[in-house]
């Protein structure tokens, strides 16, 4: 998707009244826009039936140039930013089958796009995480890693952190989602020794400027879910957003892995809630001391060959079994 077309949908979510959900209706009631989605047909921005969705005040609004946007995207653009919207193939596909109505209508992305095609296990957890849940997170990616998993998390302090330094210090690969626009992303600099651009993909759902918020974080997590075709959590509050993420997954029908140690923080009262209601416990490994993945590995196999199957995933999977 070009920048021209970017600054189109843009432009439409700054209305007032326009939001994710309403342009996911403008293309689900549009016959035509529908059609040629399924079929596998891009589209541009300027065929969606705007004067039909739109009010005159709106559509107004609309044609208004918006220099300010103009410039972010052109800014975008040039540090090597790709805009896809709900309108091309490109699409993920993972997206578009969970949130469905909800999908984010663009997605800036900078790095290494191909990650998208992957398979991903997604990580959640307190940002106050003590050093044993910080530990457990680091063992979990490490597993995973060697498997060929990539690493899906929302750049937050604590476990997010410690997942995406944990995965690229071991080689692998990764996928920060943020809760802000992607002007506003700076590497942090716990990670900034072993930053690959080749093995690292960022992405925003929101204006280019947009900053963090607590709503955000939690639209964030429903994108991160989405992307993931399993989520480990890490010391869930009883409330907050690493609760709302778990809630999700469970909503989603997302297979949920939350780990269970002794010496689990008061404030971590979240795991125990959330195993009753339908997650999966992690558990120790006796014999190697490790965090026993094994059930997610089998989960995630079954999901990932399912839906995308081929010859790359059987052997990637078939290691993974071993």
């Amino acid at each position: 998707m070009n920048r021209e077309d970017a600054y189109i949908l843009y432009k439409l979510l700054k209305l007032r009244g326009v939001g994710p959900a309403f342009l996911n209706r403008m293309v689900a009631k549009n016959a035509h826009v529908t059609e040629c989605v399924e079929t596998g047909l891009s589209l541009t921005p300027s065929q969606l039936p705007m004067e039909e969705f739109l009010e005159p005040s709106q559509i107004e609004q609309f044609q208004r140039d918006d220099p300010e946007l103009q410039e972010q995207l052109l800014e975008l653009e040039r540090s090597g930013t790709e805009f896809i919207s709900i309108l091309n193939t490109e699409y993920p596909q993972r997206v578009s089958r969970i949130l469905r109505h909800n999908r984010p209508p663009v997605l800036s992305c900078q790095g290494n796009r191909k990650l998208l095609e992957e398979p991903t296990v997604g990580f959640c957890g307190s940002r106050h995480a003590s050093e044993q849940g910080l530990e457990v997170a680091k063992d979990c990616v490490e597993q995973l890693v060697e498997k060929g998993m990539v690493i899906v998390s929302g750049n937050a302090a604590g476990i997010d952190l410690e997942v995406h330094q944990t995965c690229l210090e071991k080689g692998g690969r990764t996928i920060i989602v943020l809760a802000e626009g992607l002007l506003n992303f700076k590497v942090r600099k716990a990670i900034e020794q072993v930053w690959d651009w080749k093995r690292v993909l960022v992405i925003s759902e929101f204006l280019p400027n947009a900053i963090w918020m607590p709503s955000r974080a939690m639209q964030r997590n429903a994108t991160i879910l989405s992307l993931s075709l399993g989520m480990v959590l890490i010391e869930a509050g009883k409330n907050g957003g690493s609760m709302d993420a778990g809630k999700k997954a469970l909503a989603m029908g997302k297979r949920l892995y939350t780990p269970v140690y002794n010496g689990m923080p008061e404030t971590a009262t979240g795991n125990s809630l959330l195993i009753e209601q339908g997650a999966v416990p992690l558990k120790k490994n006796k014999k190697t001391g490790r965090a026993n993945l094994i059930k997610l590995w089998h989960d995630i196999e079954g999901m990932y060959s399912a839906r995308d199957a081929g010859t790359q995933e059987s052997t990637l999977f078939g290691m993974m079994s071993v």
